[in-house]
């Protein structure tokens, strides 16, 4: 029996700051973000903006068509949790309106835990295979305005339909895993703005890769020249880039096959920005949108890094119904239709004060999906429709 993929697709925000407004802000070489981190611009949620409307949208796209009652459970991956105690899937599900008859987890582990939902859901479905799971990876990632981060700021979702009939991937069994527990990322609950040493989370990140890969490799995995294309958790493009050329060190392949394998994974990540939880599976979507060649029985390696720190390196292969479950045209309308702001813009957004204060925080309007966040009302988070989503 083949588990994996059946519909995949990703949603981003409506606002965009391209990078060279962050440069010019720094005084700071353009080239040092294009070049140097391999990031072009970083998409910014408008207002009314959140991990629940970015993640509803994406999977509004692989409910289309689908029986609903089949989908009894509903696993929502995200670092940018909305509420202390209730998952962002409920406020979701309700959105979506989905089968009551179900299950809904939020699930953290940094950006890894989009990886460890998708398991879970695999093993979900092993067991009853007439059900289908909904997984989404949603996130907004923060830093400091000012600080080294801030260029690797971004937002995405994607949202993944997993099942029996896997029409996009077919997950394979064999996972490499590792966890250390080390302090190289993080986000204390008294700050909206993560915590990161960025020499050292690089370094774990590259160890992670290497163990990970060993682990894989004693588990019975392939080896590396059977893969087609490799795919990463990108905090930053070049951060793949710097992964795999020590995943090729470790696996033997020459520098061609290196980056042959990297092709097309990049081109979404490094327009979209870090989107933490998701951005494993923007790369996957870059590829399947990007490449000019049909994929059938390709073989895609995928590295999941969480920081404090959680690595997992699995696979899957392409299935030939790949291009019949393609949002490609959609992807591109939500990338090329973002509206540009400036620096300033920006930072207005960036600085606005948490609505924490315990009061009523009505939300201006802004997006242009078809969800929004309404705002705080009676210490209650309100989400609607908006006429796209009508």
């Amino acid at each position: 029996m083949k588990l994996g993929i059946e519909d995949i697709s990703l949603a981003t925000t409506s606002l965009v700051l391209d990078l060279d407004e962050v440069a010019a802000a720094q005084g700071a070489d353009p080239d040092k973000f294009r070049i140097g981190i391999g990031q072009d611009s970083m998409s910014i949620p408008a207002p009314d903006e959140d991990v629940v409307t970015l993640g509803a949208q994406a999977a509004q796209r692989v409910l289309h068509g689908q029986d609903l009652s089949a989908i009894r459970t509903v696993l929502f991956a995200t670092e940018s949790g909305v509420d202390q105690s209730k998952s962002a899937g409920v406020y979701m599900h309700r959105l979506l309106g989905l089968n009551p008859n179900a299950r809904v987890i939020e699930f953290k582990q940094a950006c890894y835990s989009g990886t460890g939902a998708l398991q879970l859901a695999l093993a979900l479905v092993a067991r009853n295979p007439e059900q289908k799971v909904l997984v989404v990876a949603a996130d907004i990632a923060r830093y400091d305005a000012g600080s080294s981060g801030e260029p690797t700021q971004g937002a995405a979702a994607v949202a993944m339909l997993i099942s029996a009939t896997p029409d996009v991937l077919a997950i394979e069994p064999v996972s490499g895993l590792y966890t250390q527990d080390i302090m190289d990322f993080w986000r204390p609950n008294y700050r909206s703005t993560a915590i990161v040493d960025g020499r050292y989370s690089i370094k774990a990140y590259l160890d992670s890769v290497k163990q990970s890969w060993r682990d894989y490799r004693a588990q019975g995995g392939h080896e590396l020249s059977e893969f087609d294309h490799f795919c990463y958790h990108q905090p930053f493009t070049r951060q793949a880039v710097k992964g795999h050329a020590t995943l090729a060190r470790e696996g033997g392949v020459d520098a061609e096959t290196r980056d042959a394998q990297l092709e097309h994974t990049l081109d979404y990540n490094r327009v979209l920005g870090n989107s933490y939880t998701a951005s494993l599976y923007v790369g996957l979507l870059s590829l399947l949108d990007s490449s000019p060649d049909d994929l059938t029985g390709h073989r895609i390696g995928f590295f999941s890094y969480g920081s404090g720190a959680v690595g997992e390196l699995f696979a899957g292969v392409v299935q030939p119904g790949y291009r019949t479950r393609s949002h490609r045209t959609e992807h591109r309308a939500a990338i090329d239709g973002r509206t540009p702001i400036d620096y300033a813009r920006y930072f207005e957004l960036h600085e606005r004060p948490d609505d924490v204060d315990g009061g009523d925080h009505p939300r201006e309007r802004g997006t242009t999906g078809p969800f929004r966040f309404a705002g705080v009302r009676d210490h209650g988070r309100v989400y609607e429709p908006t006429s796209a989503g009508a």
